[in-house]
C-alpha cells in the first residue's frame, strides 16, 4: 500500500497484480509506503476505509483518492498457480508443483479450500461491503492505462521494473471447470466486466 500526501492519493496493492513492481517503482514518490507483512501491504479496500481513512481524512481534513489494480481472473489464478510452483521459498502444503491447473482450481473451488488454493478473491478484496469502495479500479491487462493515469496524477514518468514474476506454466483450462469457476466466482467476473 502507497500513500501520496501531497495528491491526495492511495493505492491498494492487489495481490498477483504487479504491486511489487509498482512500489517499487513508486516508492521514493509516496509519503507512506507499507510492504511488510503482506497482510499489511495489501490491505483490503474495506480494512482501509475502516481502519485507515478515517486517520488520513482527520489528519488531511479530507478524505483520498483510493485506486487499486484488477487481474482477470483466470489469469489471476493462473498466477497464482504459476508462483506456487516455484521450487523454492513455497511452503510444501502451498506448493502446486506436480498439479494441473484443473486441480489447482478445483482446489479453489472446493469449502473449505487447501491450503494451496486459499488465495482470498479479488472480488472480496476490493468490494466495499456496506461502505465506499475504491475511487478507480484499473485492468492489470491495461497496465499503460494505470501508469497514464499516475504519471498525470503524480507529475512524473514511470518506468516498471519487471519484479516478482510468475515462473511460466501451462494454465490452459477444461471448459467444464472453468464453467464451474465462472459461476462460483460470478462477482470477481462481473466486478472485472465493470470496469472501464
Amino acid at each position: 500500500m502507497l500513500v501520496f500526501w501531497k495528491q491526495r492519493l492511495v493505492y491498494l496493492a492487489t495481490p498477483k497484480t504487479g504491486s511489487t513492481a509498482i512500489e517499487a517503482a513508486l516508492e521514493p514518490l509516496a509519503s507512506v509506503v507499507i510492504q511488510r507483512p503482506p497482510e499489511l501491504k495489501h490491505t483490503s479496500v474495506r480494512r482501509y476505509w475502516t481502519h485507515l481513512a478515517p486517520y488520513l481524512a482527520r489528519a488531511a481534513d479530507e478524505d483520498f483518492m483510493v485506486v487499486a489494480v484488477m487481474r482477470e481472473p483466470v489469469a489471476w489464478l493462473g498466477s497464482w498457480y504459476r508462483y506456487r510452483q516455484r521450487l523454492t521459498g513455497v511452503r510444501p502444503e502451498r506448493s502446486t508443483t506436480g498439479m494441473s491447473f484443473d486441480a489447482f482450481v478445483e482446489g479453489y473451488l472446493q469449502d473449505p479450500k487447501p491450503a494451496f488454493a486459499n488465495i482470498g478473491s479479488q472480488a472480496r478484496f476490493l468490494a466495499p461491503g456496506d461502505g465506499p469502495g475504491a475511487d478507480r479500479i484499473f485492468r492489470y491487462e491495461k497496465m499503460e492505462a494505470f501508469v497514464d493515469f499516475l504519471e498525470d496524477r503524480l507529475d512524473c514518468e514511470i518506468t516498471l521494473p519487471r519484479l516478482n514474476v510468475s515462473p511460466l506454466g501451462d494454465t490452459a483450462l477444461s471448459p467444464s471447470v472453468e464453467a464451474r469457476l465462472r459461476t462460483a466466482s460470478a462477482e470477481d467476473f462481473a466486478l472485472y466486466s465493470a470496469i472501464g
